[in-house]
C-alpha cells in the first residue's frame, strides 16, 4: 500500500520488545461477561451471546487463553475469558484438548462456539498477534487492542489480519476494540477486520480502526460472495488507505461511523453488494463511497450523511464514485431495531465511546454516552447457547395477522393449498410435497411480528420434527426448534415470514399458520 499511512504515529509499537509473560487460568466465582447486548446483524440468526451463562476465567497469556478453551467439557460449552496484560508470540503456544483446536502464534477460535473474550483491569493488548475465527459461531470479542499484525517480515500472525474470520462463521460481535497497524501491504500488514468464505451475521461496533493500508473486507475475491449481513456502527476509521470496508456481495448496514483521512477510497461496494449507509460523518477524505478498482457494480442506499472536505475522482471503466452528490441506487431492508444519532454529533459521540478502555460506553441514541448493564455469568456450566426454541401450549393473544395476508411455499402436496393456512378453518390444511418444506405468510408492507402459532390438522399432531422460522426478507433465522404450537422470537419488522420444516416423522399437515405482533 501507499506511504500515506502515517507510520510515525505508531512505529514505536512495531519495535517494542515485550518480555514473555507467564499466565494462569483462574476461576472467577462472581464476575461479569460482556457488557451490554449485541446489536445489528449479530442479533439475528438466533442472536449472539458468546459465553454468557458459562464459567468465567482469567488469562494473562495467549497460552492461558488456549488452555481455557481446551479445558471446557466440549467445544460448545459456554465460557467467558477475561484477559489482562500483553498477549504476544512469546506467551502464546498451542494447547490441545476436546474443546479446542489451537495454533501457536495466533489466538485460534476454531471449530468452537459460545465464547467471550473481554479485556479487563489495566487492559488487554494483542501485540503483533492476530485473532483468527474459523468454523465457529456465537463469539463475542470486547474491550481489547490488537496491533501490528503482519503477514510478512517477522513475526507473522493470522495472515496479517488483526481480526480475521473465515469458513462458515456465524454470529460474531466485536465491540469496543482498537485495531491498528503501522503501515500498508508493503510494510507487511494486511486487513484490520476481514471476513471471507461464508461468514455471516457479524457486528463491529464502537471500535477504532487506524493507520493501515486496509481497513477490512467482506469476501476475498469477486467469486467469494457467500458473506453477508454485516453491521458497522459507531466506529472511527482514521488514516486508512482503502477498504473501509470493501464489500463483495452480500448486505451491510453502515451507520453513525466517523471517517477521518480515507486516503484512496472508503466504502467500496462491488460485485452486487448492497450497503445501507446512514448518518455517517466523512472528513478530509477521498472517494468515500462507490465501486472502485472493478467493473463489477455494487449498490448503496444513502441518507443523512455529512461529507466534510471530501474529494471525488472522475468516473471510469473501473471507477464509479458515488459523489460528489451521492444518490441511492438500491433499497435495503433492515430487520432489527436501531437508533440513529444525528450525523452532526457523530464525531463527538464516537470520540467518547469508540475503542478499548473507554469504559464500554455506548450512545443512548441521542448523542450522549451511557454505560450499559453488565450481563451476569456464573461458574456453572449450563446447556450451550443459543438454545433452540421448542413451542409450548400457551395460546397467543392479539389479532391474527395472517387473516387477510398472502401466502406461498416451497411445495404443496396434492389436494392441499397455501391459502388453507390462513382461512381460519382447522379442517383445511397445507402439506409439503415430501417430508420437508416451507410455508410463508406475506404482506404488502412491513409488519411487526414476534410470535407465530402453528396449528396442526386433526390426526397429524406430532408429525412436525425440526423447524426454522426465517425472515424471508433477509434470510435471517429468527428461531428454531421442534414440534408445533406457539413460537416466539424478538419482534421483527418484515414483509414475509417462513416456517420451514426441516424434519418430520409423518406427513405434516398445517391447518393454520397464525402470526402475531405480541
Amino acid at each position: 500500500m501507499r506511504r500515506s499511512v502515517a507510520l510515525r504515529l505508531y512505529a514505536a509499537l512495531a519495535t517494542t520488545a515485550v518480555a514473555a509473560a507467564t499466565g494462569a487460568v483462574l476461576s472467577i466465582p462472581e464476575a461479569s461477561a460482556a457488557t451490554g447486548s449485541a446489536t445489528g446483524y449479530a442479533t439475528q440468526n438466533g442472536g449472539t451471546t458468546g459465553g454468557a451463562g458459562g464459567q468465567t476465567v482469567r488469562a494473562t497469556t495467549g497460552t492461558a487463553i488456549h488452555a481455557a478453551l481446551c479445558g471446557r467439557a466440549s467445544s460448545s460449552t459456554p465460557i467467558t475469558i477475561q484477559v489482562e496484560g500483553t498477549i504476544n508470540h512469546g506467551n502464546t503456544t498451542k494447547v490441545s484438548g476436546a474443546g479446542c483446536n489451537t495454533t501457536a502464534g495466533v489466538i485460534e477460535l476454531k471449530q468452537i462456539s459460545n465464547v467471550t473474550i473481554i479485556g479487563v483491569g489495566s487492559g488487554a493488548v494483542f501485540d503483533q498477534l492476530g485473532i483468527h475465527i474459523r468454523d465457529a459461531s456465537n463469539i463475542v470479542i470486547q474491550n481489547v487492542t490488537v496491533r501490528n499484525v503482519k503477514k510478512s517480515g517477522s513475526p507473522t500472525s493470522n495472515g496479517g489480519d488483526a481480526i480475521g474470520m473465515e469458513s462458515n462463521v456465524r454470529n460474531v460481535w466485536v465491540d469496543h476494540t482498537t485495531l491498528e497497524a503501522s503501515g500498508g501491504e508493503s510494510e507487511g500488514f494486511d486487513g484490520l477486520f476481514d471476513m471471507k468464505d461464508n461468514t455471516q451475521y457479524v457486528t463491529l461496533s464502537y471500535s477504532i480502526l487506524r493507520n493501515s493500508g486496509r481497513g477490512g473486507l467482506v469476501g476475498s475475491s469477486e467469486t467469494d460472495l457467500s458473506n453477508s449481513y454485516i453491521t458497522y456502527h459507531h466506529n472511527r476509521y482514521e488514516n486508512i488507505d482503502s477498504r473501509a470496508p470493501l464489500l463483495r456481495g452480500g448486505t451491510a448496514h453502515i451507520y453513525n461511523n466517523h471517517y477521518v483521512g480515507l486516503n484512496e477510497s472508503g466504502i467500496n461496494s462491488r460485485a452486487g453488494a448492497r450497503a445501507k449507509v446512514d448518518n455517517n460523518y466523512f472528513k478530509d477524505s477521498k472517494d468515500v463511497l462507490g465501486t472502485f478498482y472493478t467493473d463489477a457494480a455494487g449498490y448503496w442506499q444513502v441518507s443523512g450523511n455529512i461529507f466534510d472536505n471530501v474529494t471525488w475522482s472522475s468516473p471510469g471503466s473501473e471507477n464509479n464514485p458515488a459523489g460528489p452528490n451521492p444518490q441511492s441506487n438500491t433499497t435495503v431492508s433492515i430487520p432489527y431495531a436501531y437508533s440513529l444519532d444525528g450525523a452532526s454529533c457523530v464525531p463527538s459521540i464516537v470520540s467518547q465511546t469508540a475503542g478499548a478502555n473507554k469504559g464500554l460506553q455506548v450512545s443512548n441514541g441521542n448523542c450522549s454516552p451511557q454505560t450499559p448493564t453488565p450481563t451476569p455469568t456464573s461458574t456453572s456450566t449450563p446447556t450451550p447457547t443459543p438454545t433452540p426454541t421448542t413451542p409450548g401450549p400457551t395460546q397467543p393473544s392479539g389479532t391474527n395477522l395472517s387473516i387477510g395476508a398472502g401466502s406461498d411455499g416451497s411445495s404443496k402436496a396434492d389436494g392441499t393449498s397455501y391459502g388453507n393456512v390462513r382461512d381460519g378453518d382447522l379442517s383445511t390444511y397445507w402439506s409439503p410435497a415430501g417430508s420437508a418444506g416451507s410455508i410463508s405468510i406475506k404482506w404488502g408492507s412491513s409488519t411487526s411480528v414476534s410470535a407465530i402459532n402453528i396449528r396442526e390438522a386433526s390426526g397429524s399432531a406430532g408429525s412436525i420434527g425440526s423447524f426454522r422460522v426465517i425472515n424471508a426478507d433477509t434470510g435471517a433465522v429468527l428461531t428454531s426448534g421442534s414440534g408445533a404450537g406457539l413460537i416466539t422470537f424478538p419482534r421483527t419488522s418484515l414483509q414475509k415470514i417462513s416456517f420451514e420444516i426441516t424434519g418430520s416423522t409423518g406427513t405434516p399437515k398445517i391447518a393454520e399458520y397464525e402470526t402475531y405482533s405480541g
